[in-house]
C-alpha cells in the first residue's frame, strides 16, 4: 500500500531533506521514526530536494508498506516520535503508481527578506540593511516566465539530464509584517535554483544590474555570470500541485 506523507519542517538544524552519510537529514529522521513504531524498514521518497537550512511548509513524500495501516493512528505516532521541527500534516492513501516526486504537477517556493532587524526572523528572512528597488526586481522576474533554459540558475555538475523549466510565477510583494515574499512557481526547479535567482535579482534591485542585464545573464546559459545565491534561511518549499486521479484508489 501506497500513502502520500505531507509534512512542514524547519530546515535550520539539517543538511537538507536527502539522507546523508554524517549529518542529520529530514528523510532519515522521518525513517527512523516510521520504523520505530511499524517495526519494519520503510523507505521515504520526498517530492524534491531541499538544500541545508532550506525550510517546508510543505514537503509531499511517499512510502509503501506490506499491510494497510489508519493514515490518521500513523500520523498521531509520526508526531509523537519526531523532534519538534519536524510536524506530519496528513497521510493519505494513493494509488501504487503514484509518486512524489515525478507525479508533481507543480511546486512554490517563497522566498522572504526583511529590512528591519529581528530577532524572531532571522532563521526565516534575508536581512536587509537597505532596501532594494523591488519594483524593478519584479520587472526582471517577469522575464523568467518566458524563459525556458535555466542553466544560469543551477548548480554546476549536477546529474539532470535536462535545465528545460516552466515557470508560470514570479513576483516579489509586501506583508503585513513589513517583510517581503517571492513567489516562484514551475512544473520543476534545478538544484540551487531558487537562490541564484533571488540572489541575481537583488543585483537588480540594487542598481548593480539592469533588467536588460538580467536578461542577457538568463540567455547566456553560464552560472557564472549570475549572482551570489540568496542564503538558505529566507527559503520555503510552499506548495505541491499532484492530478486528482493519484487519489482515486
Amino acid at each position: 500500500m501506497r500513502y502520500f506523507m505531507y509534512l512542514e519542517f524547519d530546515g535550520s538544524a539539517y543538511s537538507g531533506w536527502q539522507i546523508q552519510p554524517h549529518s542529520p537529514s529530514v528523510q532519515q529522521r522521518l525513517e527512523e521514526a516510521l520504523a520505530l513504531f511499524l517495526r519494519e524498514d520503510v523507505a521515504v521518497t520526498g517530492a524534491g530536494r531541499t538544500d541545508a537550512g532550506v525550510h517546508a511548509s510543505e514537503m509531499v513524500a511517499h512510502f509503501d508498506l506490506e499491510a494497510p495501516q489508519e493514515c490518521g493512528w500513523m500520523r498521531n505516532k509520526l508526531n509523537g516520535i519526531l523532534p519538534p521541527d519536524i510536524a506530519v500534516h496528513r497521510i493519505v492513501p494513493v494509488r501504487p503508481d503514484a509518486h512524489a516526486r515525478f507525479d508533481a504537477l507543480s511546486r512554490t517556493y517563497r522566498y522572504y527578506v526583511t529590512m528591519r532587524k529581528s530577532a524572531f526572523h532571522r532563521d526565516y528572512s534575508w536581512f536587509l540593511p537597505n532596501e532594494p528597488d523591488f519594483g524593478l526586481m519584479n520587472k526582471a522576474a517577469e522575464l523568467l516566465i518566458p524563459t525556458t533554459d535555466f542553466t544560469s540558475f543551477s548548480k554546476l555538475h549536477t546529474d539532470t539530464r535536462t535545465n528545460d523549466c516552466r515557470v508560470t510565477e514570479a513576483l516579489w510583494e509586501p506583508l503585513p509584517d513589513g517583510r517581503r515574499v517571492f513567489t516562484i512557481t514551475a512544473d520543476r526547479f534545478l538544484r540551487n535554483m531558487v537562490r541564484a535567482i533571488v540572489g541575481t535579482l537583488m543585483e537588480v534591485g540594487r542598481h548593480k544590474l539592469t533588467v536588460d542585464g538580467f536578461k542577457q545573464i538568463t540567455d547566456s546559459r553560464d552560472r557564472c555570470r549570475a549572482g551570489d545565491s540568496a542564503p538558505a534561511q529566507g527559503l520555503f518549499l510552499h506548495k505541491i500541485v499532484y492530478p486528482d486521479n493519484l487519489f482515486e484508489i
